[in-house]
């Protein structure tokens, strides 16, 4: 049974699907999708999430802008958060840690990469 919830927030359905589709393959996490930032804000407020993945690029609200947003709410201080984008430069994955990302995933991404990264960010075995 799932002990954990990943919230996932990418505008791309296809990428968002293969996320999806590698995280259900972690037997105790579920999965809720969200389309852009403002989406995902949204699912944060309905669900108890234990683990955001988000991309960067995104229309309306950007995953850096909801990585800070996030970050600014007390509740969700230690959340896990994962960036998974194709903006593979140094700049940008030092933006994103130090607006409080704990891990930065570059695409295509590897189902398997995904996974470790989730697991030891959820502290599973």
């Amino acid at each position: 049974m799932a002990k954990f919830t990943a919230l996932v927030v990418e505008d791309s359905p296809t990428m968002r699907q293969l996320i999806c589709f590698a995280l259900r393959r972690v037997r105790e996490v579920t999965v809720v999708e969200a389309n852009d930032g403002v989406d995902g804000l949204k699912k944060l407020s309905q669900h108890h999430v234990d683990i955001l993945l988000t991309d960067i690029n995104m229309p309306i609200m950007d995953g850096l802008k909801l990585v800070s947003m996030v970050r600014k709410d007390a509740n969700y201080k230690e959340l896990p958060i994962i960036i998974i984008t194709t903006e593979g430069s140094p700049e940008d994955r030092q933006r994103a840690l130090a607006l409080g990302a704990n891990a930065y995933i570059t695409k295509p991404i590897q189902a398997p990469q995904v996974i470790s990264q989730v697991k030891s960010l959820l502290k599973l075995p």
